[in-house]
């Protein structure tokens, strides 16, 4: 009979953590590539709506500007040269298209509220749009929306579709210091310190509000308990685990077989 094999080393295991970079241009470089690739899989999970969704990154040298997908130009084949850069009064500084002015607006007031998110994500997912029409918070009933309890606010009106000036501060102060946003007949809004982050909370949010709906229409769902909900968000509801948790979406937009970023090798992850 062949003997156990012995554990390997924890040494010798590779974890993926967000890359660092030794330059400007660097970072910049990375930002597009991961903002490209978010907006693909956008399309792919089926969030782009004709013009509607958009997801920009503040560049890393030019704190008030930012690269977003332009205007007109579906998601699913946007690689990072396509990519726009404006800056925060939505002029465009480099690239050939222009941006969605009334949407590029809300992300640069968000943007400018909150200096320390690198990304900001808004699409008109079917079940954000749902919920978003019933006016109200996300419920902690799953593992996955306890990482959202009393971390997400709802803007309690509606702003049209071209919101102004007045419009888009008032969003960005109805998020706050959350990670999330419910637009009410609108849509969702998410943030993140990283693009990975943002996208993550707003497949995760998205997902979540279509979870709420359905299980409210089978019957009368039960809440996790407030102590157990705020623990579940301390262990889930950081940027650094909405990064990891993007890995794999990630590795399908990008074709990559592996892991992506940097390695730790005495890294624990709670999920």
């Amino acid at each position: 009979m062949s003997e156990q094999p012995q554990p390997v080393p924890a040494e010798r295991l590779r974890f993926a953590m967000p890359p660092r970079h030794g330059t400007p241009a660097e970072e910049r470089a990375h930002r597009k590539e991961r903002l490209a690739g978010a907006l693909r899989l956008f399309a792919a999970l089926g969030y782009e709506d004709g013009v509607s969704g958009h997801v920009t990154a503040r560049d890393p040298e030019f704190p008030d500007c930012y690269w977003v997908n332009p205007f007109g130009r579906t998601l699913a084949g946007i690689g990072p040269e396509d990519l726009v850069l404006a800056d925060g009064d939505g002029r465009v500084l480099q690239g050939e298209q222009h941006v969605n002015q009334a949407a590029f607006e809300v992300h640069a007031a968000v943007h400018r509220a909150r200096p320390g998110v690198v990304a900001v994500a808004h699409a008109h997912s079917d079940h954000g749009r749902a919920f978003a029409a019933l006016g109200e918070l996300l419920d902690p009933i799953t593992q996955e929306a306890c990482a959202f309890y009393q971390d997400h606010a709802l803007l309690d009106r509606y702003t049209g579709p071209a919101a102004g000036t007045g419009d888009a501060r008032l969003i960005a102060a109805a998020l706050g210091s959350h990670k999330a946003l419910v637009l009410r007949n609108h849509g969702l809004l998410t943030v993140g310190d990283s693009v990975d982050a943002a996208a993550w909370w707003f497949v995760s949010l998205d997902r979540s509000c279509g979870i709420q709906l359905a299980a409210r229409a089978a019957g009368k769902p039960v809440p996790i308990d407030h102590k157990s909900a705020v623990l579940t968000r301390e262990q889930l509801g950081t940027d650094l685990v909405a990064w990891i948790s993007f890995q794999p979406l990630w590795q399908r937009v990008a074709g990559e077989p592996g892991p992506a970023g940097s390695t730790s090798r005495t890294g624990t992850h709670p999920l």
